[in-house]
């Protein structure tokens, strides 16, 4: 295997390349084949080999660090033909990963995806925008892990690892192309420099535009329930692989038709990751990608007079006047401020001398309040 062309590899469609290659030479050396995982259930896996797609046990890739977990996307080492049943020996070293916080007390994160080059955030015309929501998404996907020793650090540029993309599902629901403009451009505004492609799965309107983005690599598709995932997923397969439901009339909430991330390939090339909905979106690690997501904030608070300048009440705020001036919607600075927060709250919990910090900064701002009450009492007295 190692001296043949891996353009010519039978893996090549599901992203296999000389990277892959290279990675894999020692595993070829024991007789293990490679494979990628396509769906992950309750401690077995399918992947796909040269041989075809065989079921494999996990057992010897459970690592305490729930990262680490093999998950749908992920290259790796299993035993060859013979075994019964075969296992996954290793995974091979991530080069992306799309990472939430779970809700556990514990703060963990959980790995959705993993070697991924596109990250299609999908939201539904047929509700009302979330931009809020939008803004979470995005900030996750712009801080996409690049590569296993980064899952734990700060988050990189999306430049160099998964491209995000926001996708207007269910387009044709919106009555007129003129208010279908300015919803595109609401959305626009909310992720500057991120491609906004309105679509529709019932007329085909964007899937061909959308088929061309995503035949370079591996995509993968995120949203909320009821977001036309599925449907979209089958749009882009040319069949009906995907299950679907329709959404609740009253509230365009989905009944979570896919139940397991499925990796499938896309007959115009590259892969397609579907997943199933996301009710809770936890920030992990984003920091970067908060700041990337509200860039206009970031390079409006260079401007500010003070370097750690709050944008709450200080004198000289860059943020502030822009907000006073109607240059900056007041939304944005809320958003962005819950989000920073969030985040800090989540990187606090799994590291103890960040988290001695914010207690110290709660502290402070505590007595400076009291003292700054107490001051005001005294001058009423």
């Amino acid at each position: 295997m190692g001296s043949s062309s891996s353009s010519s590899h039978p893996l090549t469609p599901y992203g296999w390349d000389e990277g892959w290659e290279a990675e894999f030479a020692p595993y070829a050396a024991q007789g293990l084949l490679p494979g990628r995982v396509v769906r992950v259930d309750r401690g077995q896996c399918d992947v796909v080999t040269p041989a075809g797609i065989v079921r494999a046990d996990t057992e010897f890739v459970v690592p305490r660090d729930p990262m680490k977990v093999v998950c749908t996307g992920d290259w790796v080492a299993v035993d060859p033909e013979g075994g019964d049943p075969r296992y996954v020996r290793t995974l091979l070293p991530r080069r992306t990963a799309f990472v939430r916080s779970t809700s556990s007390k514990r703060s963990e994160g959980q790995v959705l995806a993993t070697n991924i080059d596109h990250i299609v955030i999908c939201v539904s015309l047929a509700v009302e925008l979330d931009l809020g929501r939008i803004e979470r998404f995005l900030a996750l996907a712009m801080s996409s892990s690049s590569g296993d020793a980064l899952l734990h650090t700060s988050a990189r540029s999306w430049a160099s690892g998964a491209q995000p993309l926001v996708v207007l599902t269910k387009c044709d629901l919106v009555p007129d192309a003129t208010g279908l403009s300015y919803l595109v451009q609401d959305v626009e505004t909310t992720a500057p420099g991120v491609q906004v492609l309105p679509v529709s799965s019932t007329t085909g309107e964007g899937i061909d535009v959308l088929s061309a983005m995503l035949c370079d690599g591996a995509s993968v598709l995120l949203g909320a329930s009821g977001a036309g995932k599925s449907t979209l997923a089958n749009a882009l397969l040319g069949e009906d692989v995907m299950e679907v439901q329709a959404a609740r009339d009253v509230d365009g909430k989905g009944r979570h038709t896919t139940t397991t991330r499925n990796l499938l390939v896309l007959p115009g090339g590259g892969v397609l990751i579907d997943t199933p909905g996301l009710r809770g979106v936890g920030l992990w690690d984003a920091e970067a990608g908060v700041g990337q997501v509200f860039s206009e904030i970031e390079e409006l608070a260079e401007g500010c007079r003070f370097h750690d300048c709050a944008h709450e009440a200080e004198p000289g705020c860059a943020v502030l006047e822009a907000i006073q001036d109607g240059s900056l919607p007041e939304r944005r600075l809320d958003s962005y401020r819950k989000l920073l927060r969030e985040n800090q709250r989540i990187v606090a919990k799994t590291d103890a001398r960040l988290r001695a910090e914010v207690l110290r900064g709660w502290k402070l701002r505590g007595a400076e309040g009291r003292a700054a009450m107490q001051a005001k009492r005294g001058r009423v007295r």
